[in-house]
């Protein structure tokens, strides 16, 4: 009784120091911008905090330089119809299901590289990162991510520039969103381009990526685990069928995108949502918005 009284009150005392430290960041960051403030939510600076290891200068370091890159990048405004030709074969797409833990899903398919635009390339992606985050349950902060190398080769992989920067922001102003990355059955020769990509890749987000092979049983567990295999693809070793429709999934990010104009509070009519893929002005209706904290 003793033992778990103290460790309960450890924990207390811990959880305590954790939001004294989430206070300390918030005062420190001063005054901010409205977009700002809706940003900042203490489970943001939560996260940040943890990135840096409960660091407050740290960590108020790393959220100033996200705070300008978004005041500069503005992922929040940026719309499918600007970056739905990079979706066209499904290289990278929201799943519509979840893994055991409730978590967003994105699927990854590098072998299904479509175009050589790093620019848009990177914008494509930073996108249907924002797109997870809008979409993550109640009480979820963290994505997993499936990257099926099927197709991938020399010929049409990342270029190492693209692919550094889609870690720096990912690492750097998206802190403690990846759950897991699991990289399904990658080739042989992808083992040179992970040395390099390794090298960008904090040890933290090292130990989240998972190599997995669909002959390996201990991959199969693992899989397994993470997700319920009637609704994990088979392209991944479950018992679904993946079935990217472009048009379907630019319906589905328009009126996402009204969802997102509307917590970010841009004035932004509906009818500025256009399906990209048909050429067809969209005025989906909006649903009720229940965004987790950024």
């Amino acid at each position: 009784m003793f033992r778990r009284k103290h460790s309960q009150n450890h924990q207390e005392n811990g959880l305590a120091e954790q939001e004294a430290k989430v206070s300390e960041l918030r005062a420190a960051l001063g005054p901010l911008s409205d977009r700002s403030v809706k940003y900042c939510t203490d489970a943001c600076l939560r996260r940040y905090l943890i990135a840096r290891n409960w660091n407050v200068d740290k960590a108020k370091k790393m959220l100033e330089e996200t705070l300008k890159w978004r005041a500069t990048y503005k992922p929040e405004e940026i719309r499918w119809h600007e970056v739905a030709h990079e979706g066209e074969t499904g290289k990278v797409s929201r799943a519509d299901f979840h893994d055991r833990s409730g978590r967003t899903v994105l699927i990854m398919r590098p072998g299904m590289q479509n175009t050589t635009c790093a620019e848009d390339n990177v914008r494509h992606l930073v996108y249907l990162i924002e797109n997870g985050i809008l979409n993550l349950g109640e009480g979820q902060e963290q994505m997993s991510w499936l990257i099926d190398f099927t197709g991938w080769g020399l010929s049409v992989k990342v270029p190492i520039k693209t692919a550094r920067e889609c870690i720096n922001i990912l690492q750097n102003h998206y802190p403690e969103r990846l759950a897991v990355a699991f990289l399904y059955n990658p080739p042989r020769i992808f083992e040179a381009f992970w040395k390099v990509v390794k090298f960008f890749l904090d040890p933290i987000t090292i130990q989240k990526v998972k190599f997995v092979y669909p002959k390996k049983e201990n991959s199969f567990e693992l899989m397994k685990s993470f997700f319920d295999v009637d609704n994990l693809p088979n392209e991944f070793g479950g018992k679904a069928t993946l079935t990217y429709d472009h048009e379907e999934f630019s319906r589905l990010m328009a009126q996402d995108d009204v969802k997102t104009a509307k917590f970010w509070g841009l004035d932004e009519k509906p009818s500025h949502i256009a399906n990209s893929h048909s050429g067809a002005q969209v005025a989906p209706e909006p649903t009720p918005l229940a965004l987790p904290a950024s």
